[in-house]
């Protein structure tokens, strides 16, 4: 296989955080799928997003974004503009989301161009997709139809209309996936909150591998080979960021599905501890720009994009 000839296609949002705290007021480029993308090829992985971006600044600002970072952007049409999260911190100072209009209404269509990026593609990740619009699952079920699949359905309450067409639509494609990933907050959006009972459902549906992570209790990979767990990762420096672990976790087992497919249960232990590590090192700068552990020593460069 030559990943530099075919690579990976996402599918999912784009858009701008915009960080509230006592340190002020920051605009970040994110969205779950942008960062799984922009983290794929810093992993040396080609990769293509299909995402809605907005003919506005910050459209102009993503576009820029993607650019610097090597990624393809094949754009769907933002009939209210570029897609933005305020992004606060809770009691617990986990991040709270409440998201614009454009947001909420996301579109994404899959033109000529997009299929065609799609057909090529070694791999197809889907993260954050509105699997609650039936007419926008369908769309995807069909654009996607014959690809290897990789899904996060990563739901936002803010976003989310109907609860139980996003569950049925994202099991739908889930039945054919390589590799899902569900987290914690998945299991509670749209479950009902025991992440281990939705791996399990997961796996019984016909998934071939889950990977489920429970933030500071680690994660869980279920696949045919065997059951691995592995904790956080320990790594110098404070925690500063949660924001991109997930986003972090999901490319590098998606790079390591690519590049060294597992086989045997110690390389599925190995694609774990890796993605974990990984998404510890994304956890010590702000933002969801992955970062790995032999690039801390070098933690300032590329956080705040364009």
């Amino acid at each position: 296989m030559d990943i530099e000839q075919s690579g990976a296609v996402v599918i999912g949002d784009a858009l701008i955080d915009e960080i509230r705290d006592a340190g002020g007021v920051r605009e970040l480029v994110g969205g779950a799928a942008l960062n799984v993308a922009v983290g794929l090829r810093r992993l040396g992985v080609p990769a293509t997003l299909i995402a809605m971006v907005g003919q506005d600044a910050a459209g102009d600002h993503i576009r820029e974004y993607l650019h610097d970072h090597g990624v393809r952007l094949i754009e769907s049409r933002a009939k209210h503009g570029s897609s933005r999260a305020v992004v606060q911190r809770n009691w617990s100072g986990e991040p709270e989301y409440f998201f614009n209009k454009a947001a909420r209404k996301r579109s994404i269509r899959f033109g000529e161009e997009a299929r065609e990026a799609i057909s090529a593609a070694e791999i197809v990740v889907v993260s954050c997709f509105p699997f609650d619009v039936e007419t926008e699952a369908d769309a995807l079920a069909e654009a996607v139809e014959g690809s290897r699949l990789v899904i996060d359905p990563n739901p936002r309450s803010g976003m989310m209309r109907d609860r139980g067409m996003f569950v049925r639509s994202f099991e739908r494609l889930a039945v054919r996936a390589e590799l899902v990933k569900v987290g914690s907050d998945d299991a509670t959006l749209l479950y009902d909150g025991d992440l281990d009972a939705l791996r399990r459902r997961l796996r019984e549906l016909g998934t071939e591998a889950v990977l489920a992570t429970a933030g500071s209790l680690g994660a869980i990979l279920d696949t045919d080979a065997g059951v691995f767990t592995a904790p956080i990762a320990e790594l110098p420096g404070p925690i500063v960021d949660t924001v991109g672990a997930g986003d972090a976790t999901l490319a590098a087992a998606v790079a390591g599905l690519m590049t060294a497919p597992p086989t045997t249960p110690d390389a599925w232990q190995e694609l774990l501890e890796r993605a974990m590590a990984v998404a510890a090192a994304t956890c010590r700068s702000e933002g969801g720009l992955l970062r790995t552990p032999e690039s801390l020593v070098d933690a300032e460069r590329g956080v705040f994009g364009s």
